[in-house]
């Protein structure tokens, strides 16, 4: 045996078996679901006659759909109502455990399971979405499944699964002010494109990934399947088992001591090989935004949109996607108008990223005509900020703090973005018509987001810090 990566020290020790010529039979430590890639799975034990091999092993939660405004209430959409009651019924038939709006656990499932101390390093964890590479950034192996896989874990807590190829990305060097956690991954999926990491998953390291609070490195993890990645992981250290060391369920586990040695062993060893190996420099990195319709579509804020020849073969769809968004090649958009702000989704909707914008707009007013959408991630998250006066803060500032969602992320309940007005978004995807049909998606960080909620239009965060 060589020298292996973090990757294939989990991978291999969770093989069952494997198919020659195929994929392998991966054992799932941790199953997330929620009410909308879930119902047809459900359905699907039903038709065979069996129940959920390890109920214990998932854990649902109710996301996509939800309101975030009265929650207390019913819900008004037909359809979202009817997912949201079926996820609850096939959760009590089949003994899942169960946080339904309004529980005090309930949020985006991605938010959720960090922040109850399910996503261990050394796991696998699954869940019907592809944002699940967020719970990477803990050292596991985490990643996206479709519907018919959904029931191929509830009925034997396995997955038939390639083993994807690896890819090292080392980010050294120290940030400039402004640049968020955010900014180095737009950054580069930028360089890569968004399918430049097809096939692999990715591993994360370098100084500048290091220095990432455990809430920074979720943000990277997230957006890995943005660029391509079958997922993406960060190896554990001190920052992630003091981040596990405060959530009871954790640090009162009686083995805890022999899993942070077992964690302290997660590391890829030296000499290790990768298919593929890129670096990047954190002081280049500024303050990022998208100015298209796939994340690769990204500049630093102050730069200019990139010219059609430089496109190649991909000229026609780059006039496609700026001709959607309104915008010409080498045009400016900073100090370009805009109209909705929003802040949330499992990307950007944590405390650390309620904090950082409430402390930006602190003693400033929200811009008139702009519509902000401030969505914390969990019930946790928004207990919190009520906790620590973020709220408040928000409030004389203009803003409304609202319940948890995943809202404007994917605009599956009211918080849709309307047609062709610009929406600049913590979110993870600016697909055309993602926020709501023919809306306009530009994606940036929470200090990105703040300025441009304070200014009316794409503004460089860093200008407007306060030293």
């Amino acid at each position: 045996m060589g020298p292996a990566t973090l990757f294939d020290k989990i991978w291999d020790i969770h093989v069952v078996r494997s198919i020659e010529g195929g994929p392998d039979v991966l054992y799932i430590d941790r199953h997330f679901i929620h009410e909308v890639t879930s119902p047809q799975a459900f359905d699907g034990l039903r038709a065979r006659g069996i129940t959920v091999f390890r109920p214990g092993k998932t854990t649902a939660t109710a996301d996509h759909n939800i309101p975030t405004r009265e929650q207390e209430l019913p819900i008004k959409d037909e359809l979202s109502r009817k997912q949201v009651e079926t996820l609850n019924h096939n959760c009590s038939e089949f003994g899942i455990e169960y946080f339904g709006l309004n529980h005090p656990k309930n949020g985006i499932v991605h938010v959720v399971g960090p922040e109850l101390g399910y996503t261990l390093p050394g796991t696998t964890i699954v869940c019907g979405d592809s944002h699940t590479s967020t719970h990477g950034a803990f050292g596991t192996i985490a990643f996206g499944i479709g519907t018919s896989e959904v029931e191929m874990v509830l009925a034997s807590q396995c997955v038939l699964q390639p083993k994807p190829k690896k890819m090292k990305i080392t980010v050294n060097g120290s940030l400039q002010k402004g640049v968020t956690a955010k900014d180095i991954i737009l950054y580069i999926i930028s360089k890569i494109s968004a399918g430049g990491a097809t096939g692999f998953f990715v591993e994360y390291c370098g100084a500048a990934i290091e220095a990432l609070s455990m809430e920074g490195r979720m943000t990277v993890c997230n957006m890995s399947i943005e660029m391509g990645a079958r997922g993406g992981l960060i190896a554990p250290d001190f920052t992630t088992y003091e981040y596990l060391n405060r959530i009871p369920s954790v640090e009162s586990r009686p083995d805890f001591k022999s899993l942070l040695l077992r964690w302290r062993s997660l590391k890829s060893d030296e000499g290790a090989v990768f298919d593929r190996e890129l670096e990047f420099d954190a002081s280049k990195i500024r303050p990022m935004i998208t100015f298209g319709t796939n994340p690769g579509m990204g500049m630093a804020i102050d730069d200019t949109i990139p010219d059609a020849e430089s496109q190649g073969e991909g000229k026609a769809s780059f006039l496609k996607s700026l001709d959607y968004m309104g915008f010409k090649p080498g045009e400016k958009i900073l100090g370009y108008p805009i109209d909705y702000v929003f802040l949330g989704s499992c990307t950007n909707g944590r405390i650390e990223d309620l904090r950082a914008f409430a402390q930006f707009v602190k003693g400033r007013k929200k811009a008139p005509g702009v519509t902000a959408l401030i969505v914390p991630g969990s019930k946790r998250v928004e207990q919190q900020a009520i906790r620590e006066g973020l709220d408040k803060i928000l409030k004389d500032a203009g803003f409304e703090l609202r319940q948890p969602g995943c809202s404007s992320c994917l605009a599956m309940n009211e918080d849709k973005i309307p047609a062709g007005k610009y929406a600049v978004s913590t979110s993870n995807r600016n697909f055309e018509g993602r926020q709501g049909p023919g809306s306009r998606t530009l994606l940036a960080s929470p200090l990105t987001a703040a300025a441009a909620a304070i200014t009316g239009k794409i503004t460089n965060p860093a200008d407007l810090l306060k030293n």
